[in-house]
């Protein structure tokens, strides 16, 4: 027995080929089950409400794996849920609050649509600058090429151009211009009905209780998907009281609070008050396997999908190995 876990997080699951943005990061269905396959043959998928176990100092089985799901997708109703189903395996979804009870697109989903909908990334970041080039007086911003400096880096993910506009839309700019241009962006582009696209994007409370039902644990991820080491002290208690209301919406125990940082950030006031507010695990976007043994309940890693294989015939790769007793 061990105390060691792989999470593994999912974010979009479809099949993209049959969906208007093919060009969505996400990961195809086919490929999901394959991966599913894979953890099957090589691995342990603990049942999701075993995390609260561990929490409190229970064993794990070896090469013990979590599915974690986030961002709330309708995906995850529509694909995961009946295929977990199927397989006899649970998972933990974290959706923001304000997606699920708002029906409002968050700023985040505007800029991977957006993105998803225009091949050329460098040419959408310049369109950013030309909004932003009209706004910049009322706004006192710094000169755009202070920003490109800074911001325009690839990362683990994405090419600098994306990676820039992503910042800069996430939290570079002051949060009521960059609301406006990631709409201005997003209409622009990809449509300009955001409630009818929310309804088709977002699970919806009811079907989270469903889920939550099958033995799925429903967690925090804030309300509107922002960084919470970023925002003032009253709009971070906001966004951790949103999660835990919508948790106590779908049904789920006070005593199974869980949470995933968004963007996996996270601050020492961040941990304070989740502490104070009795979550009990919590998840960042640190790429690693969790210890109980060693690891704060609050600040566990998790791996991305793109770091295990998708074929069941493939051998358990360096992170499945690594879980080995």
């Amino acid at each position: 027995m061990s105390r060691r876990l792989a999470a593994i997080m999912y974010h979009y699951v479809r099949p993209l080929a049959r969906t208007r943005f093919p060009a969505i990061k996400g990961l195809d269905l086919a490929l999901f089950r394959a991966q599913l396959d894979h953890l099957q043959r090589h691995a342990t998928i603990i049942p999701a409400a075993m995390l609260f176990d561990a929490a409190s100092g229970a064993e794990l089985p070896p090469r013990a794996v979590l599915l974690t799901f986030d961002d709330g997708y309708a995906d995850h109703y529509a694909y995961v849920f009946p295929e977990l189903c199927r397989r006899g395996l649970t998972g933990a979804f974290f959706p923001p609050a304000a997606a699920v009870r708002e029906r409002v697109i968050l700023d985040v989903n505007k800029v991977h649509f957006t993105l998803a909908a225009v091949a050329d990334a460098a040419a959408l970041a310049a369109e950013m600058e030309d909004l932003l080039r009209a706004r910049a007086a009322e706004f006192e911003l710094k000169p755009l090429d202070a920003y490109r400096r800074e911001l325009w880096v690839p990362n683990r993910f994405d090419p600098p151009e994306v990676n820039y506009l992503k910042r800069m839309l996430q939290h570079a700019l002051p949060v009521a211009l960059r609301g406006w241009i990631a709409d201005r962006l997003f209409e622009r582009h990809v449509c300009a009905d955001q409630g009818a696209f929310a309804e088709e994007l977002y699970v919806s409370l009811d079907q989270l209780r469903v889920m939550r039902q099958a033995g799925m644990v429903i967690g925090g991820h804030g309300d509107r998907h922002v960084w919470l080491d970023r925002v003032e002290a009253p709009d971070l208690a906001r966004e951790i009281d949103a999660g835990t209301a919508l948790m106590d919406a779908v049904g789920m125990p006070a005593e199974r609070w869980s949470l995933c940082y968004p963007y996996g950030a996270n601050s020492p006031e961040v941990l304070r008050l989740l502490a104070a507010s009795g979550c009990r695990v919590a998840f960042t976007s640190d790429v690693g396997l969790a210890d109980f043994a060693v690891d704060s309940p609050l600040l566990l890693p998790r791996l991305d999908t793109n770091h295990l294989p998708k074929d069941a015939a493939l051998p358990p790769g360096e992170w499945l190995e690594a879980l080995a007793p």
